[in-house]
């Protein structure tokens, strides 16, 4: 997998960051919590991130900040007091190279205190507020400062419908116009006939998904889509750890069912042996966990190239999935974005991430960069904990 491949931009590429912000959100969930088949979140966190040049440009960013549930807070002082000091002031030719240097730099303090996975998020807010800044310095939308054709909408799917109500919640996406929908599964023995029932309920030109979120053994997965055979599945997502034995993620697929996962797999080597492997139909880079706009960007194009179909994964604010939304129509391809289906102000709140959903489709639009310019007082309400570092 190259380097850099985004190549020739007909707009400047260089920026220098003097001030970064940095907000924890936590808001309330409507009914008390969401689960998985791992965990019950308890309020909806995000963390947002501003950088800001000496000219006034700016970009906004998210970092992922779902577990554990002391996250949010977690990476701001991340961002803060181990990783400010390596990016202001210092002139950065192309989002790429800071990422990539940033990637190089923080590999041993992240090996010190075992958390790759926090400076891999950080890291990855960051990288957003670059392509951010300098798409938005262009006058571009961010898609197109990707690449020149990029697409003008993108399909959407319904997610994070939970499968004990998903009888009632299906048909509220689908008011709302999706035509695509994913439910959580993991929980328990009814699942399976919750899911055949569920299906049975599909339109013609409806799709219907399953997440387990990594919740079974290889015996278990396997009794489960032998028990939801006659559902057509457009794809069972995590059935097993993203670590599991590779010859279990083989097995499974051999079932004939397509086999989605990504959003647990960091660094371009664990997504090359994702592709090698042949088990997946579906990869699924999420831009706020490891990679932003630049690793994804990467691991995109050679999930395309592959032959395989790049659906961006998200569970969080607004701020991350319109850059999710932004990169799967640079991409372009068959994939569909992921849309939280559940109540969360922390989406809902930017008023322009609604907006953009429209028929089973995002409209990309036209504002420069990722369409967002400030957090809306609504999001604003639910900040834990704000912090700034300046050159």
């Amino acid at each position: 997998m190259s380097q850099g491949r985004i190549t020739n931009r007909p707009y400047e590429t260089a920026f220098s960051i003097s001030r970064i912000d940095a907000w924890a959100c936590r808001a309330p969930i409507k009914g008390g919590s969401v689960a998985t088949s791992f965990g019950i979140m308890r309020d909806r966190p995000a963390v947002f991130v501003r950088i800001e040049d000496d000219q006034g440009w700016f970009g906004w960013g998210e970092i992922f900040a779902n577990w554990p549930a002391a996250g949010a807070e977690h990476r701001v002082n991340l961002l803060m007091d181990d990783i400010a000091e390596i990016v202001l002031g210092k002139l950065w030719q192309t989002p790429e190279e800071m990422f990539w240097s940033l990637e190089k730099k923080t590999q041993i303090r992240a090996i010190q205190c075992g958390e790759q996975g926090p400076f891999a998020h950080v890291i990855a807010g960051l990288d957003i507020t670059a392509w951010d800044l300098v798409s938005r310095r262009a006058e571009l939308p961010l898609a197109k400062a990707i690449n020149a054709n990029a697409h003008q909408h993108v399909p959407v799917y319904a997610s994070g419908i939970q499968i004990g109500a998903a009888q009632a919640e299906v048909p509220k996406a689908r008011k709302a116009g999706f035509d695509a929908f994913k439910v959580k599964v993991g929980f328990g023995a009814d699942d399976a006939n919750r899911l055949v029932e569920l299906s049975h309920a599909m339109k013609a030109t409806e799709r219907l998904f399953a997440d387990a979120n990594q919740a079974w053994s290889f015996d278990g997965a396997r009794s489960f889509l032998q028990a939801t055979r006659s559902v057509s599945l457009g794809w069972m997502e995590e059935p097993l750890r993203v670590d599991d034995a590779p010859q279990n993620w083989a097995e499974l697929a051999a079932l004939g069912v397509p086999l989605a996962g990504g959003e647990n797999m960091a660094g371009k080597s664990e997504f090359a042996d994702a592709l090698a492997s042949g088990s997946y139909s579906f990869l699924q880079p999420d831009v706020a966990k490891w990679g932003g706009i630049t690793g994804c960007h990467e691991v995109a194009r050679d999930i395309v190239e592959a032959g395989r179909t790049y659906c961006p994964h998200f569970l969080g604010g607004g701020i991350g999935l319109a850059a999710s939304a932004h990169l799967l129509a640079a991409i372009g391809g068959s994939g569909l974005l992921e849309v939280d289906f559940n109540a969360n102000i922390l989406r809902a709140g930017f008023s322009s991430v609604e907006e953009s959903i429209n028929g089973g489709n995002w409209a990309i639009g036209s504002e420069p960069g990722i369409g967002i310019t400030e957090l809306p007082a609504a999001v604003l309400a639910t900040v834990s904990l704000v912090r700034s570092c300046c050159v």
